[in-house]
């Protein structure tokens, strides 16, 4: 790691008890395995909550909203308008029609990226030589996989919020990705501020993730605090 690092946290949220751990989900969570992706339906209100279980490992977020799924997350809008590349609790997820989309309502980390597009097999054919161009899972195949069915191109999905992965910039203008700082429990929430289609991953490339891949758990509760553990894994039900 380089000393100089212009980068500190956000202020972040008090930690809240996780019964999960690596071997298993707590009741009434869903667990994404390592190197796979999830489709989830957010109704306006509800909180969608994204927990690492086992520690360093990133989860890539990308919105939709549900009556008209070309209206999505804008990482350059939701820079622009908070005025902060390092969202957290209390700014705002919008839109690419400058709608609010989401807020963010609990954050024990505070780092977070909206710089750096998901990975896709692109990305390890020119970052990781070291797999020869062999077919690799992906945040951005398992992201077009959940959002596919619900009508989203591949050509519309951006830049993702890329929840607890550590990118900063250095004097010069060269980024730099450190291993997520995140401990088993760690956790990240937003409210649907309208009906969305969230894509949630458990990120595919090894570098962002201090070498290491491993699985992501999310859930949906209402604002009166019931939970549902029924997203929809790669599209809707039938």
């Amino acid at each position: 790691m380089t000393d100089f690092r212009p980068r500190t946290p956000r202020p972040t949220t008090k930690p809240v008890a996780y019964e999960g751990d690596s071997s298993a989900p707590a009741e009434g969570w869903t667990r994404l395995p390592p190197q796979t992706g999830l489709l989830i339906r957010v109704p306006a209100g509800s909180m969608l909550d994204i927990v690492d279980p086992c520690g360093q490992q990133v989860a890539d977020l990308y919105l939709a909203c549900v009556d008209d799924p070309m209206e999505n997350l804008s990482a350059g809008r939701t820079v622009d308008y908070n005025n902060t590349v390092y969202v957290s609790t209390g700014d705002r997820l919008w839109s690419n029609r400058s709608t609010v989309l989401a807020t963010i309502v609990s954050d024990t980390v505070g780092i977070h990226d909206l710089t750096l597009t998901p990975c896709s097999q692109q990305t390890f054919d020119l970052l990781y030589p070291e797999f020869e161009g062999a077919p690799h899972p992906s945040c951005f195949q398992n992201i077009c996989d959940a959002l596919s069915p619900v009508g989203v191109d591949p050509d519309r999905i951006g830049t993702t919020m890329n929840v607890f992965m550590d990118v900063w910039t250095s004097p010069d203008g060269e980024l730099h990705i450190d291993p997520p700082p995140t401990t088993a429990g760690d956790r990240f929430s937003i409210r649907a501020d309208v009906d969305l289609f969230a894509a949630v991953t458990a990120c595919s490339a090894e570098k962002s993730n201090n070498g290491t891949c491993k699985p992501i758990d999310t859930r949906v509760r209402s604002a009166n605090g019931g939970s549902s553990s029924t997203p929809w894994p790669l599209g809707p039900p039938a």
